[in-house]
């Protein structure tokens, strides 16, 4: 096996009873093809606090693919949770104890995805009709890593409005040992709706999340799903643990640096976007040294750093622009800078 990245694993361990300290308090959701390291390590320069999530990994990549390439992360990252897509529980185990190992703190489940694909493999959204099933994953997991092993699930699937249905999934699998559920406040329709549409036509329902947290108050409860302003983030707290931000952080990363200051009480850090931008630059030039990656994969993540600016429309064009993938990305900063200038 390859040798794990060094870092520390322990810092969703320090959690107290106040609910402005829960490592879950705003956390950037797993997103497929978005939040692999480099999305991780933007979003990172953004905010110090924000619980980061990687993309879903299914047990078989692991046990079965690269490893490193997989689990492979920057110590910056942290804190950092690895998700896993499965439901065998031996296999879920052994994919724990391998993120573990390589340093994540935490482990999640997930038992939310719709897609026609993972349906196949039998795991995401439809697990939620099999709680016992879930429920043995989590103790698998739960029994072999000390770190926090979470779920991150709907509040039902198809559409069914049975609030009996999300109550009594949280409450079975709460049992074998998860005390964190992240739950995204949409129905999963199993048949009938891409993934996009899950995400936009089956209503919203904050109501039954807050129900959730009413009833098991002893949880830690998280909540996902069609929020995009601090306003909201703020009311969502009012009554929950925690926050997480999905499809609006990737389009409005700019967003996220003021999330230390507004709900984390920490000084502003003084972060402009060109300073961050430049970092990410930095980033690049040592990615492409070590690892030979090409710019352009990485730069494609931060192309909303300048969302709602004059000009940004010119500056992603310019790093998007894959003619220029020779240059440095110093060079190719140079040119979206003067893009924008040139759209004044």
């Amino acid at each position: 096996m390859s040798t794990p990245v060094p870092g520390s694993a322990g810092s969703l361990h320090s959690v107290t009873d106040n609910r402005a300290h829960s490592p879950w308090r705003l956390s950037v959701a797993p997103m497929m093809d978005w939040t692999d390291r480099h999305c991780r390590h933007f979003h990172r320069l953004l905010s110090g606090h924000a619980l980061l999530y990687t993309e879903m990994v299914t047990t078989g990549a692991l046990i079965h693919g690269d490893v490193a390439r997989h689990l492979r992360f920057g110590v910056e990252e942290h804190p950092v949770a690895l998700q896993l897509g499965g439901s065998e529980p031996a296999e879920l185990a052994q994919c724990a104890t391998l993120g573990e190992q390589w340093g994540y703190d935490e482990i999640n489940l997930n038992c939310g995805c719709p897609s026609e694909r993972v349906q196949r493999g039998s795991f995401g959204a439809c697990l939620m009709a099999e709680p016992q099933l879930v429920a043995d994953c989590v103790k698998a997991m739960v029994d072999v890593v000390s770190v926090p092993v979470t779920v991150k699930h709907r509040i039902g699937i198809d559409k069914g409005e049975s609030y009996g249905f999300v109550r009594d999934f949280v409450g079975a699998v709460s049992e074998a040992g998860c005390s964190t559920f992240i739950v995204h406040a949409r129905n999963a329709w199993l048949k009938g709706l891409s993934p996009k549409e899950n995400r936009e036509v089956p209503p919203l329902r904050y109501e039954l999340v807050h129900r959730l947290k009413a009833e098991f108050p002893q949880l830690t409860i998280a909540i996902n799903g069609g929020i995009t302003t601090s306003t909201q983030v703020a009311e969502q707290l009012q009554q929950l643990d925690g926050v997480m931000i999905g499809r609006e952080a990737y389009h409005n990363p700019w967003w996220l640096s003021v999330w230390d200051a507004a709900f984390y009480g920490v000084a502003d850090a003084g972060r402009t976007r060109e300073s961050v931008e430049a970092q990410m630059v930095d980033y690049m030039a040592r990615e492409a040294a070590e690892h030979g990656t090409p710019w352009s994969s990485i730069a494609r993540h931060m192309l909303g750093l300048r969302h709602g600016l004059p000009g940004a429309r010119r500056w992603r064009q310019v790093w998007s622009n894959h003619k220029l993938k020779a240059l440095h990305p110093r060079d190719v900063m140079a040119l979206a800078h003067e893009a924008v200038l040139e759209a004044a």
